[in-house]
């Protein structure tokens, strides 16, 4: 069964960002080979349906996604600590970008639901959660 993600605080079919099904990431309700945005192997995540070592987006190790293939401190993009997601390599409060809580997805450390950035409607592995990260902060 897919996880859906939805724009804000909606559950509208029309409201519908992406899906996570099988390890991949589709486009809106899709689950055409054509609407990957891309899809995760293992801690790593790939540019569409790719596999290839050129088209790794991220990998993440512990707490910590880094860009592309490395694991450098200086390639960290997102530490992900207690719900909480944080700019690069910190755990500073101040760097909270978001926090996860009860599947919203909320800006800084508001608990306020207007400031529901999306939602997902399924349980996601910490690798899937940073695919849709991915998908709904740069693609969409």
């Amino acid at each position: 069964m897919a996880v859906k993600v939805y724009k804000g605080n909606s559950s509208s079919y029309g409201d519908v960002i992406c899906n996570v099904s099988g390890s991949k990431i589709y486009r809106g309700n899709s689950s055409s080979y054509g609407d990957v945005i891309c899809n995760v192997s293992g801690s790593k995540i790939y540019k569409g349906n790719s596999s290839s070592y050129g088209d790794v987006i991220c990998n993440i190790s512990g707490d910590k996604v880094y860009k592309g293939n490395s694991s450098s401190y200086g390639d960290v993009i997102l530490n992900i600590n207690s719900s909480k997601i944080y700019k690069g390599n910190s755990s500073s409060y101040g760097d909270v970008i978001a926090n996860i809580d009860g599947g919203k997805v909320r800006g800084g450390n508001s608990s306020s639901y207007g400031d529901t950035k999306f939602n997902f409607d399924g349980m996601l592995t910490k690798e899937e959660f940073v695919a849709v990260w991915f998908a709904v902060n740069y693609i969409f």
